[in-house]
């Protein structure tokens, strides 16, 4: 069954401006009607003469193609548009930017070979200066994906879909814009709050002499003049999902660049409570993280949601039910997606995107549940035996931190889940730590946990044993747990059915999940719990434990009963001092 949302795509999706931290005037929009095609990957002659609407797949409805699309290991994608440019985009430098392309592509502009990107999750940007001209100008994006066999990061994406794996796809999967600026321009920001100082860090890469002014709703409350990197001292209110305070601040520069941007002043770490159990922390406060498992998956455009007001309602549902986490799961999503999490007031954990070999069951998922505990430094175990398959993954940790690092909500950093493509833990957790020491980091998510000392979690997935906190020295979370099943008939991707447990009507379900957050859950909270993640929100193809269906149109679990377990579980954290 074809299934899909109720939101409008549109001419142009995405339209709006794709990156609020660094938001400049200058701004076009690339996304819409491309032509399209694929051909062998040595056909440098092949032409585009079908049509796709990026950003979406091929592989999905929203795409506008018609029947199965299906790349193979051995031929290429093939986009091409004209892009029509005046001269307020040729104005010192010209930048195309990707929000993703999935997993390796090169990109022409007006025949010329102007970038390559390999990674299918990460944004990335291209200086097209030298050959942009005024008027109408050709870009060409040509991109390779080979899922599995790259060893590159694919997430959840299979080629043999079924059950918790899901329909692969490639290309163009997010936002493609541009823009101009001066030679002499802000490229990055890194902003870094410390709630303990009440002051904030802005760096900036621009050699020019800038101002910073930085305004609390409409009132101007700092003016200041800079180079490259300003504290910014002041009583800021704090970030919290309780009280999600933001503060927005422009930046000029005197080479003629002018930025706007945003920022959260909060802390997250790890103390002993009163009982001197070790708890996780928001702003120097025992923090209970309660969310939810976000796979990121929707029918009609697979990784790629149908509309951003189709991601901001999502996540609106999730803040009325009382929740204040979200775990992404193993994608990144648009800019947007996190903005929305900043202004809503819901923290995230973060997970970096899986890569390496063929997913072996028996060594990564059933000896662990034998007892058998494997060291990470074995590739052949983990099937991450490829050189440049780890120094990929590593690159990935460089980008994802670069361009997440000034997100207000994100609480957790999370590298490796459920052992998939996992290799020297400890070493990638000191290489994240050591680009963002402002954040926790569960470095081993689910099994395959590698010691006390190498990870600031032990973090657990319960779907078929006793919910229970074991003794460690670290935070514990159930950072999976849940997984009910229901069916909704009309509602379903398929015959076949994934759950970890089985409900035919939607009472059953609500009760089930009543007697697990209150009678199984709630007790450990007091015995050193610090968060858990329910699996999931939403249906994904033949997965169907989501709160909601995959094509968003039935809301398994009310939204007023969800509130009212979530209040009791926020009441009995709220009790941990």
């Amino acid at each position: 069954m074809q299934l899909r949302t109720d939101y409008t795509l549109g001419d142009i999706p995405f339209s709006e401006y794709p990156r609020p931290q660094l938001k400049r005037e200058s701004f076009l929009n690339l996304n819409g009607k491309w032509r399209f095609g694929k051909a062998s990957k040595d056909d440098i002659s092949a032409t585009a003469d079908r049509e796709i609407l990026v950003p979406f797949s091929p592989e999905t409805a929203a795409s506008g193609l018609t029947g199965d699309f299906e790349l193979s290991d051995f031929e290429k994608l093939i986009y091409e548009r004209e892009v029509v440019l005046g001269s307020d985009m040729l104005k010192g430098v010209t930048l195309i930017h990707f929000g993703a392309v999935d997993q390796e592509c090169d990109v022409f502009w007006n025949g010329s070979l102007v970038g390559h990107h390999r990674g299918g999750f990460t944004p990335f940007t291209i200086d097209v200066t030298a050959v942009a001209v005024k008027g109408e100008n050709i870009l060409r994006v040509e991109c390779i994906d080979s899922t599995e066999k790259s060893e590159g990061a694919r997430g959840k994406q299979s080629s043999n879909r079924g059950q918790y794996w899901y329909t692969k796809q490639s290309g163009i999967w997010q936002t493609v814009w541009m823009e101009s600026a001066p030679a002499d321009h802000i490229k990055s920001l890194r902003i870094t709050p410390d709630y303990f100082k009440s002051e904030v860090t802005v760096e900036s890469d621009c050699e020019a002499k800038q101002t910073i002014t930085v305004f609390d709703g409409g009132d101007v409350i700092i003016e200041e003049k800079f180079e490259k990197k300003i504290t910014l001292k002041y009583s800021f209110d704090a970030w919290s999902p309780e009280d999600p305070k933001l503060y927005t601040f422009k930046i000029v520069t005197d080479s003629g660049d002018e930025i706007k941007s945003y920022f959260g002043v909060r802390s997250f770490g790890v103390a002993r409570d009163s009982r001197g159990k070790q708890r996780l922390t928001l702003n120097g406060k025992p923090y209970f993280f309660n969310g939810v498992l976000d796979q990121g998956y929707w029918p009609e455009g697979l990784l790629t949601p149908p509309s951003n007001e189709a991601m901001f309602e999502e996540l609106k549902m999730l803040k009325k039910m009382g929740f204040n986490m979200v775990r992404k799961h193993i994608k990144l999503e648009p800019m947007l997606w996190y903005y929305y999490c900043d202004v809503l007031g819901l923290t995230v954990w973060q997970d970096f995107v899986n890569g390496g070999g063929e997913y072996k069951f028996l060594h990564v998922a059933a000896l662990p549940f034998l007892g058998f505990h494997h060291k990470d430094n074995d590739y052949k175990f983990f099937a991450r035996e490829s050189k440049e398959g780890r120094a990929e993954f590593i690159n990935a940790v460089y980008e994802t931190v670069s361009a997440l690092y000034n997100v207000p909500s994100i609480a957790v950093w999370v590298p490796f889940n459920e052992g998939w493509g996992q290799f020297d833990s400890k070493e990638i957790t000191d290489l994240v730590k050591s680009l963002d020491s402002t954040r926790i980091i569960d470095s081993v998510s689910g099994w395959h946990d590698q010691g006390v000392g190498k990870t600031e979690l032990l973090s657990l997935h319960t779907y078929y044993t006793k919910l229970k906190v074991p003794k460690d020295r670290r935070p514990v979370v159930l950072s999976e747990f849940g997984g009910y099943s229901l069916k909704v008939d009309g509602h379903v991707f398929c015959d076949k059915e994934f759950g970890y447990k089985t409900f035919k009507t939607k009472e059953d379900l609500q009760s089930a999940v009543e007697i697990l957050y209150l009678k199984k859950l709630k007790p450990l909270i007091k015995k050193g719990l610090c968060g858990a993640v329910y699996t999931q929100v939403s249906d994904v193809e033949e997965e169907i434990n989501g709160l909601v269906t995959y094509d968003r149109k039935v809301q398994k679990v009310d939204t007023e009963f969800m509130k009212r377990i979530n209040s009791e579980i926020d009441s009995e954290a709220n009790s941990i001092e």
